[in-house]
């Protein structure tokens, strides 16, 4: 028995979900790249920044939160839609201070231990420092365990 051929809609479902993959990969290799460039993945940046010893990772920190106030306010003030049209909602969330607390605890000692927080760490594997394996590895299975006891964790 035959199967039948992909309809037309068929194809260009396809085909614009591939070109949205893409333009995700194409966004990320930027982003890669900007975080090499502005020396955001730098282990020598991050440890000036840990020994309050330079203001560059402070400056890059700060202009990224200030950029994320001014994008959320802007989202809730044009009321804008996602690219396939679905209302783009923003959930206020419930303060619990021990959560924020945790999970803090928990990223800044994998971050001073890694020497890099994880957001750089493909870029560095793409650029040729192979050791973001180790992290790699590790921040996989802090993810698989954060999954595990995600019901024990406040949120």
């Amino acid at each position: 028995m035959m199967q039948n051929a992909p309809s037309i809609s068929q194809h260009r479902s396809s085909s614009s979900f591939a070109l949205g993959l893409l333009a995700y990969l194409l966004v990320g290799v930027a982003f890669g790249f900007i975080l090499v460039k502005s020396e955001a993945a730098s282990w020598y940046r991050i440890q000036e920044m840990f020994r309050f010893q330079s203001f560059h990772m402070y400056g890059l920190i700060g202009s990224a939160v200030v950029t994320g106030i001014v994008s959320t306010f802007l989202l809730r003030r044009l009321r804008r839609t996602s690219l396939d049209g679905q209302e783009i909602k923003i959930t206020p969330k419930e303060r619990s201070y021990p959560r924020y607390v945790l999970g803090g605890v928990t990223f800044g000692v994998g971050w001073g231990l890694a020497g890099v927080c994880p957001g750089p760490v493909l870029a560095l594997l793409g650029s040729g420092v192979f050791s973001m394996l180790v992290v790699l590895v590790f921040a996989l299975i802090g993810t698989w365990l954060y999954g595990v006891l995600q019901a024990r964790l406040p949120h």
